[in-house]
């Protein structure tokens, strides 16, 4: 485990312990569990057993998030009259429902799904700390105010998800080795459409409870499930566009055009590259794509080039093939800027017109697999850096040759 991850789990953790002491020691036996925080219990675990997948291997909690939110915001189930529960019930009653939620997942072997936990707990008690003792001024929960109770809960739902987004970036740039900057970017532009989701029904949860009590949690529920629904179909479809590339891929691979591998080896090499050279994540997708399919333009070839490497053939040859593998990923229909790379992917990085920077990727990257191929040797690996530094007069970005380098080198060093 990073030390970020780390981190993240000691302060949730002691939040949590915190949390716990202070219930053990302000509950009175027999135990009366306030009927809020049993219904907002509850809500949370049920959020948390609907996990929802994102794109780029994110996990996220939409219902529980917003249920969990919105405890930390509520002042009250009647108008008029505040609620008194603290912070540190707040994050008890979090903690417990995010366990509940996630028992299930342990049970049938799926991750548990810890850092997420630890980062929509740390979320929701900075927001309790803030809001809780402002929670029972008149200003915030009299009816005639109800305005400045939402500009104050409107700020600091964008300062949670702000937060959420900030610990969701820093995680992922050591997972992935991407510049934090780029990181972030992706994550706020992955997060904001379900930050806004999650928010409003948090906020809305809040004025609801006045006037109806409880029972909106489950009036509420019908939409956020709605929305959920909405996003995982997003999802799939993105996974699906994925799996049915890697299929087409593997088609000059299984007809003996390419050896074993070669077209992930590429794809996996180009994106860690992309990542060295501050790419954001819709760019490195289709540049996943394209490198997956670069030679797919084999296929048109009656007699398959030894092993596969293009570089071995004349220009010409390399040109045409690109051309035919970009027609027929254009016939997807979908797919118009990775054809775009995939057609580019042979000319000459400092030529006119200049290809784009994915497929100047491509070809370094494609380069490097056709002389190094699977190896881990050392001489070998270095000698087939220095034959492409030597071309980056013409044939090859120096840019891109250099992060090439240092992705070959940490590529080489975790392999042995």
């Amino acid at each position: 485990m990073d030390s970020g991850r780390l981190l993240l789990l000691a302060v949730s953790g002691m939040l949590a312990l915190a949390a716990f002491a202070n219930l053990a020691v302000t509950t009175r036996l027999p135990v009366k569990l306030p009927a809020p925080a049993v219904a907002f219990g509850l809500f949370i675990a049920l959020g948390e057993l609907l996990r929802l997948a994102l794109p780029g291997g994110r996990e996220a909690a939409p219902i529980a998030m917003a249920g969990a939110m919105a405890y930390a915001l509520l002042v009250g189930v009647k108008v008029g009259v505040p609620t008194r529960h603290t912070a540190l019930q707040v994050i008890a009653v979090a903690a417990i429902g995010m366990i509940l939620g996630a028992l299930p997942h342990a049970a049938a072997g799926r991750p548990l799904g810890l850092t997420g936990m630890c980062t929509r707990l740390v979320t929701v008690a900075c927001v309790a700390f803030i809001f809780r003792p402002l929670a029972h001024q008149p200003a915030i929960y009299e009816k005639a105010h109800w305005w400045v109770a939402l500009i104050v809960m409107t700020l600091l739902v964008t300062l949670g998800w702000l937060l959420e987004t900030l610990i969701g970036a820093l995680i992922r740039a050591d997972d992935v080795g991407a510049k934090f900057s780029v990181a972030l970017w992706d994550e706020m532009r992955v997060q904001w459409p379900l930050g806004a989701a999650v928010g409003s029904s948090a906020i809305i949860t809040v004025f609801a409870a006045q006037i109806m009590g409880l029972s909106e949690l489950a009036v509420f529920l019908g939409p956020l499930l709605v929305t959920q629904i909405a996003f995982r179909r997003y999802a799939g479809i993105r996974a699906t566009y994925l799996q049915t590339v890697r299929s087409l891929a593997s088609v000059t691979e299984v007809g003996g055009y390419v050896e074993g591998g070669h077209s992930r080896r590429v794809a996996k090499l180009a994106v860690a590259v992309g990542r060295e050279l501050g790419m954001a994540e819709p760019d490195l997708l289709d540049l996943e794509y394209a490198a997956l399919m670069h030679d797919i333009g084999q296929l048109s070839l009656l007699d398959p080039i030894p092993g596969g490497a293009t570089v071995l053939v004349s220009a010409a040859d390399q040109d045409r093939i690109a051309e035919l593998g970009a027609a027929v990923i254009r016939e997807a229909g979908v797919l118009n800027e990775v054809a775009e790379l995939v057609r580019c992917q042979n000319w000459p990085s400092h030529g006119q017109p200049e290809p784009r920077i994915g497929s100047k990727i491509i070809r370094a990257a494609n380069a490097f697999d056709d002389m190094v191929g699977g190896s881990t040797d050392r001489d070998r690996t270095a000698a087939a850096l220095e034959r492409l530094r030597m071309d980056t007069a013409v044939e090859y970005d120096a840019e891109v040759v250099q992060a090439l380098t240092e992705v070959a080198g940490r590529r080489l060093s975790s392999r042995l």
